[in-house]
């Protein structure tokens, strides 16, 4: 395995932690409301951004990994 594909799985094993954290944060969120409405548009943002950077971390991984 190369380096560039553990260092991307690395990333990806970060990038899943902080995904996890923002849907976590996002369901909190819901659940509160009306309290904590000023938030939903960081918090979504967030959310979506960790997202969208797994979603392609996941793709680059199974790019660089040998079949």
């Amino acid at each position: 395995m190369s380096t560039e594909a553990d260092e991307l799985k690395a990333r990806l094993k970060k990038a899943n932690a902080q995904a996890t954290q923002a849907k976590m944060d996002l369901h909190d969120l819901s659940e509160d409301l009306p309290t904590g409405w000023e938030n939903i548009l960081s918090v979504a943002q967030r959310a979506h951004d960790t997202h969208a950077l797994l979603m392609d971390l996941r793709k680059a991984v199974a790019a660089a990994t040998p079949t």
